[in-house]
């Protein structure tokens, strides 16, 4: 199902050709109670369904397996790229160059599938690509975002530790400079993609854990890297998780990134990344919401009356509507600031965590509703409530954007 391409290359949505069942016929919208598409160019409409169409035809059929199995669906990654989704928000070198409003909504339909497919697409468009786009050099742009966009070099991450995770700035990962190159020594762990990446961007200390933060394109076959991956997960199961052990790592100098020195460089990586999870979340919404309904409408107790007949089931609906709701104008609320220019970290902060609170409330409602038939992957729910369990922890906990949020308002901050 690939993208047109304009005569420079770059990718151009059109209405999607579906395959699979769906013929010439665009899935049904998830839930938009505002009917906030109408806003939406039909460029990013056609994001939308193209995205839920592949979900459709080719996630959701397998991804339950996966996630039972604990493996990631690798055979996906080419068909993925070829939508152009892999830093899809990214202008040149063969980015599709979309929306931010584009963006999310590929970000919200990925993850309507499964969380671990839409980390595969953030980690390598917002933490990877992102950054060398931002931060590297021509040369580096060129060597790597064209073939990271069509997904033959698959990237990962490299900033939390063992020991260090919500206080990043802790990182003892150190680099040395011995001349003509560098020498990395450190651990990483919790890193998405670690053993499928080629290259990682590792955020490091140069000369000592009291240096300056720099970070480093270190390639996974370098002598000394070694990715291992985290087995025994009860979420993101369908996703690869390692831990990077360094040892005296030698790379060559130019690949370091030298547009961004200290902590601000990962930070506004996470900053992009985090935005890509509010409007993913809403898809895990989206997928459970659309399941309760279904079954309560179909689901028959009591005098033989439906359960979406009941009163406390229609409560509960109504209040998940409007949770989806107010998770939806957040999310193109901050977007429209983003393409604007006047997006702030703490922007992203309220939306990140309200949206994946939102996210596990709905989660949990809808388990409740289908009772013990929502423990089983036979239904969607209880694998994206175990999902959201992680998503609500990586980049930036619920407790730590609440005080993102407290010193915006105080200017007084509790992390010191």
């Amino acid at each position: 199902m690939p993208a047109a391409t304009d005569e420079d290359g770059k990718r151009v949505f059109e209405k999607p050709q579906l395959p699979g069942p769906f013929g010439d016929k665009v899935p049904p919208t998830m839930p938009d109670f505002l009917d906030l598409s109408r806003h939406f160019t039909p460029e990013e409409r056609a994001v939308r369904d193209t995205v839920r169409a592949f979900v459709d035809a080719r996630v959701l059929p397998v991804i339950a397996d996966h996630f039972e199995k604990g493996t990631f669906p690798n055979d996906l990654i080419p068909e993925i790229a070829k939508l152009g989704l892999l830093g899809c928000n990214l202008q040149g070198y063969g980015c599709a160059g979309l929306s931010e409003i584009g963006y999310g909504l590929a970000m919200q339909e990925l993850e309507r599938g499964d969380s671990g497919i839409r980390s595969f697409a953030s980690v390598q468009g917002g933490l990877v690509m992102y950054p060398i786009h931002a931060f590297g050099s021509e040369a580096q742009k060129e060597k790597y975002l064209p073939k990271m966009a069509k997904g033959e070099i698959i990237g990962c991450f490299g900033l939390t530790e063992p020991d260090w995770g919500s206080n990043p700035s802790g990182m003892r990962t150190v680099a040395r400079d011995d001349g003509d190159s560098f020498v990395l020594n450190g651990t990483k762990r919790w890193i998405t993609n670690g053993n499928l990446a080629h290259v990682a961007l590792v955020w490091a200390k140069l000369g000592g854990v009291d240096g300056q933060v720099h970070g480093f394109l270190v390639p996974t076959d370098a002598k000394g890297f070694e990715a291992r991956p985290i087995h025994k997960k009860m979420s993101l199961r369908a996703s690869v998780t390692s831990e990077l052990i360094l040892e005296d790592v030698r790379i060559k100098k130019d690949q370091l990134l030298p547009g961004v020195k200290g902590m601000k460089g990962p930070l506004s990586c996470l900053t992009s990344a985090r935005f890509g999870i509010a409007w993913g979340v809403i898809g895990a919404m989206q997928a459970c919401f659309d399941c309760a309904v279904d079954y309560a409408k179909h689901r028959v107790q009591f005098a033989g009356k439906p359960i979406a007949s009941h009163q406390l089931v229609q409560a509960k609906f109504a209040e998940m509507l409007t949770q989806i709701t107010t998770a939806q104008l957040y999310a193109v609320e901050v977007a429209r600031h983003k393409e604007a220019g006047t997006l702030r970290p703490q922007h992203v902060s309220m939306i990140k965590r309200n949206n994946v609170r939102s996210a596990l409330e709905i989660a949990r409602t809808c388990r409740d509703i289908l009772g013990g038939n929502g423990i089983t992957l036979e239904y969607p729910i209880m694998r994206h409530l175990m999902n959201l369990e992680t998503v609500s922890t990586y980049e930036g906990t619920h407790d730590v954007h609440t005080l993102i949020l407290g010193q915006e308002v105080t200017g007084i901050s509790a992390f010191e």
